[in-house]
C-alpha cells in the first residue's frame, strides 16, 4: 500500500518547523515517555552507553542522564529542527552528544550501544524491519532495546471522518503496525525473548480545530505519499467537522484514541548471524574460513 507511505522528507520538514511548540501540544508524548522511563527502572542494567533513538527536543535525554550517571548519552534524530531545540539545554558537565540521523541507517558503530531508548518515532519510517535490523546491529550483545510505537486504532476517529469528508478516498491518516506485527518483525532480525503488550490512551478537545491543531504542533501532518495535493478545501473541513461531531462525548468533547505499542528485546549473542531488513543472512567469509579450518 504505497499511499501510506511516508514522505520522509516531508516528515523531516514538519518537525523541524514543530520544533518549538512540540513540547507544548505534546501531551501523549509526555505520558507514554514517563511510562517509558518508569519500565526502564524494572531492568537492572548498567548501560555505558545510551541512545534515545527519535529524541526530538531531548525531554528523555535529560532524564536518561540523571539515571545512568556514568553512561555517555546520546541523542538522535533526523530533524535538524528538533535537535537545536534540545541543543538550548547546555548542562555544565557530561554534555549528551546531538546527532542527525535516520533510524534506518543509524550513524553508529556495530555493538557500540547497551541500551537503545525509543518513545513513538520508529513509525515514522517506512521499513521497520530495517529499523529494528540497524537496531540488532548496534546494540552489544545482552544490550536493550526499549521501545513504543502507535498500533492500528492510533486517530481511529479521525480517520473514519475523514473517509465519511472525503470521497476521493486519498489518504489522511497513518496506517500502523498491530502489535504482533511488530513483535515478529523483532524476531525476524534475531532481537531475543521480546515482550510486548497494548495500552490505549484517550485525549479529549473541545472542537476539530483544537484537535487538528494539537496534531500540527507536534509535527504529525499528513505525510503520506497517497495524500491529496493542494490545499484542503473549507468543504472538506466543513464536512470533516460534521462528521467527526457525531462523536462528541458526554463530557462534551471530542475523543482522539492512541493505541500504544510497547515493546522490549535484548541484543542478539556475538558470533551469530542473522536475518537483515530483506530476509538475507550474511555470513562473513573470515567465519567460513574458521569453520572450515576446525
Amino acid at each position: 500500500m504505497n499511499e501510506y507511505l511516508v514522505d520522509k522528507p516531508r516528515v523531516r520538514r514538519a518537525f523541524d518547523r514543530a520544533a518549538a511548540t512540540y513540547a507544548q501540544y505534546a501531551k501523549l508524548q509526555a505520558l507514554v515517555r514517563e511510562e517509558m522511563l518508569a519500565r526502564l527502572l524494572g531492568l537492572k542494567i548498567e548501560p555505558q552507553v545510551v541512545v534515545d533513538l527519535g529524541c526530538g527536543p531531548g525531554a528523555a535525554v535529560k532524564v536518561l542522564r540523571e539515571r545512568y550517571p556514568r553512561a555517555r548519552v546520546l541523542g538522535l534524530d533526523f530533524s535538524m529542527g528538533m535537535l537545536q531545540e534540545a541543543r538550548r539545554w547546555r548542562p555544565w558537565m557530561r554534555k549528551p552528544l546531538w546527532v542527525c540521523g535516520d533510524m534506518e541507517r543509524l550513524p553508529l558503530r556495530d555493538a557500540s550501544v547497551d541500551l537503545l531508548f525509543s518513545s513513538l518515532s520508529v513509525q515514522w519510517g517506512n521499513d521497520l524491519a530495517a529499523t529494528f535490523a540497524e537496531a540488532r546491529r548496534v546494540l552489544k550483545p545482552g544490550g536493550v532495546l526499549l521501545f513504543s510505537s502507535l498500533g492500528p486504532d492510533t486517530l481511529k476517529e479521525l480517520r473514519a471522518s475523514w473517509q465519511r469528508a472525503d470521497e476521493s478516498q486519498h489518504a489522511h491518516v497513518n496506517m500502523f503496525y498491530d502489535m504482533h506485527d511488530v513483535g515478529d518483525a523483532l524476531l525476524r532480525v534475531g532481537l531475543r525473548d521480546p515482550v510486548m503488550d497494548v495500552e490505549r490512551m484517550t485525549l479529549r478537545y473541545p472542537d476539530v480545530e483544537n484537535v487538528m491543531r494539537s496534531l500540527k504542533g507536534i509535527g504529525a501532518q499528513n505525510s503520506l505519499q497517497g495524500r491529496a495535493r493542494g490545499l484542503t478545501t473549507k468543504a472538506h473541513l466543513l464536512r470533516l467537522r460534521e462528521a467527526y461531531e457525531t462523536r462528541r462525548g458526554e463530557d462534551g468533547l471530542l475523543p482522539v484514541t492512541y493505541e500504544v505499542v510497547h515493546g522490549l528485546a535484548w541484543g542478539g549473542e556475538a558470533g551469530r548471524f542473522y536475518a537483515d531488513a530483506m530476509g538475507e543472512v550474511k555470513v562473513p567469509l573470515h567465519a567460513l574460513l574458521g569453520r572450515a579450518r576446525r
